[in-house]
């Protein structure tokens, strides 16, 4: 990968990748302009930058270039994949498939039913982390051409993660259906399942008046008559409980902590 590239030009081309991560981030660009700029960092076939839902469990492709199939996986099984855990490890840096042990590739279903299709044999997974420590999302990257990418490269895509995070990281209400908040997704979470305020109230570790507050609230910019009906509108919208494998790095139901 990146085969004649100086280390000048890699940095240089790490720049422009900063810059067009901050203008996407903004609203001011668009994420495909991200990937645009990392290929002058990294010679790639296929690359693609998702963002994590943690209500629907998960990644949403925010721009891309690899075939249905493999961006269907990333987005909706990629997180289960054996590989994952070791993606999101306590290191916390990329994973570059030749470096993958190779007992590790012949157990995940991504490299053996997706990406060895396509040819590839090169390339680096990176999860992304906002600086409060919150899983957000995925940089994909993956070449056709078999040898190690450069020194340079690899440390150029540590140092850019923060901007890449920022880049998938959602703006203040963006994505939150119906305008809710971060607290109002996890009671109408709760909903779906029938339980009581109380119990509602015991799982969040908040008050069952505050949980009553949240459904008024709820109520009124849905526009919906009853509890019985946000239940349903969460359900159209494909929101339900978690359940302990589904989140990547996370046990139990939505308690409003941050995964690791």
């Amino acid at each position: 990968m990146t085969a004649h590239r100086s280390t000048a030009d890699i940095l240089d081309a790490a720049v422009h990748v900063r810059e067009a991560a901050r203008n996407a981030a903004s609203g001011a660009a668009g994420v495909d302009t991200v990937l645009a700029a990392l290929s002058g960092v990294l010679d790639y076939d296929h690359a693609s930058l998702t963002r994590w839902d943690p209500l629907r469990r998960r990644h949403t492709t925010l721009a891309g270039s690899y075939p249905d199939d493999a961006t269907a996986y990333i987005e909706t099984r990629l997180h289960r994949d054996p590989v994952f855990p070791v993606l999101r490890g306590p290191a916390r840096g990329g994973l570059w498939l030749q470096d993958v042990p190779p007992m590790l590739l012949a157990a995940s279903p991504g490299f053996q039913d997706v990406l060895s299709p396509l040819g590839i044999e090169g390339g680096v997974a990176q999860c992304l982390f906002a600086a409060d420590g919150r899983y957000v999302g995925m940089l994909n990257v993956s070449t056709r051409r078999p040898g190690r990418a450069p020194d340079p490269a690899r440390a150029v895509v540590t140092l850019l993660t923060e901007s890449l995070a920022a880049t998938v990281t959602p703006r203040a209400g963006e994505g939150r259906p119906g305008g809710l908040s971060p607290r109002e997704l996890q009671v109408l979470t709760e909903l779906t399942t029938g339980r009581t305020n109380r119990e509602i109230a015991e799982r969040l570790y908040i008050t069952p008046r505050t949980v009553g507050t949240h459904i008024e609230h709820i109520l009124a910019k849905l526009n919906l008559p009853n509890r019985a009906a946000a239940a349903a509108r969460a359900v159209t919208w494909g929101i339900e409980p978690s359940r302990p494998t589904d989140r990547p790095g996370e046990q139990g139901g939505m308690h409003g902590t941050a995964m690791p």
